[in-house]
């Protein structure tokens, strides 16, 4: 178990737009650009094991610059394929803000971050949604799922803590690296859900103002 006390101020990047870790989640990655092999290599030499996903923006010079915010997940799960590709799971476990990038000798990025503001990440309890409608929230999951001709296991989700649910269907579900990106920064899982809610909406709207497809 990683304490706050742990947490390393400079930590490896893997700036990858879609891409969403949050907290108390997995998130499963194929690796085999050689310079994220690097950076697996030298994640399982240190002491937490952290990688930090992050989203990257366009600024209006063209530059594209990384997302104040991300989240770090500790490496858990690893196996490596005969042509030298590794297949790795990260177990999120904060976010962080970035403070400033890291110049160095290394292949890929790294940032000087402040865990500070998401110290409460860190716990062992799931977090509690108490405005949380669930038939509702599954009957719109429905129709968005069918709308875009994705398939899901119903059992399961209808099973789901909460917070596994949200989070889960907030890293999976194929928003926008900007809506991602609201996700992640949500301050509470209410907020997150609710976030979560207006983007499906907006998908069946097809977008627009219009009318929720049926």
């Amino acid at each position: 178990m990683i304490i706050a006390s742990d947490l390393p101020e400079t930590i490896p990047v893997f700036p990858l737009p879609g891409a969403l870790m949050l907290p108390r989640a997995r998130l499963p990655l194929h690796i085999f650009e050689p310079r994220y092999l690097a950076m697996i290599e030298d994640c399982m030499k240190s002491k937490t094991r952290l990688i930090g996903m992050i989203q990257t923006r366009d600024t209006p010079s063209g530059e594209r610059r990384l997302q104040a915010i991300g989240c770090a997940g500790r490496l858990t799960g690893f196996s490596e394929t005969e042509d030298g590709r590794y297949m790795i799971t990260l177990s999120g476990m904060s976010r962080f803000r970035v403070k400033e990038e890291v110049q160095g000798f290394t292949p890929y990025r790294r940032c000087m971050v402040d865990w500070s503001p998401f110290v409460l990440d860190l716990r062992r309890e799931e977090e509690t949604d108490s405005g949380f409608d669930r038939k509702g929230f599954l009957d719109l999951l429905g129709r968005y799922l069918s709308a875009m001709d994705l398939s899901t296991d119903w059992d399961s989700l209808k099973e789901a803590e909460t917070e596994l649910l949200i989070n889960s269907l907030s890293m999976l579900c194929p928003f926008e690296p900007e809506d991602k990106q609201a996700l992640l920064e949500a301050p509470s899982l209410s907020t997150r859900r609710e976030t979560l809610v207006t983007l499906i909406e907006f998908a069946l709207r097809g977008g627009s103002g219009d009318e929720v497809m049926q």
